[in-house]
């Protein structure tokens, strides 16, 4: 169960925001029931990036085992 504050990492893209799956962000808003939350993308100098709407089926928790990936957003 995703919670306010988890890390996620985006499983599909999200186009209108120019992020891509593999992007890592933090929920900061859940919607009732889980039904989706707002996630913000930060870029690596601390700046948001975006604020996305983001459904469960298009992000999974942040594992021990994942590494973070640069690349420039052109969204």
């Amino acid at each position: 169960m995703l919670e306010e504050h988890d890390r996620i990492v985006l499983t599909d893209d999200i186009s209108d925001f120019g992020l891509k799956a593999g992007d890592v962000g933090t929920i900061v808003h859940m919607y009732p029931n889980g039904e989706a939350f707002e996630v913000e993308f930060l870029t690596l100098d601390g700046n948001t990036a975006a604020l996305a709407s983001v459904l469960p089926s298009q992000a999974r928790l942040v594992t021990r085992t994942d590494i973070t990936h640069a690349r420039e957003i052109t969204g």
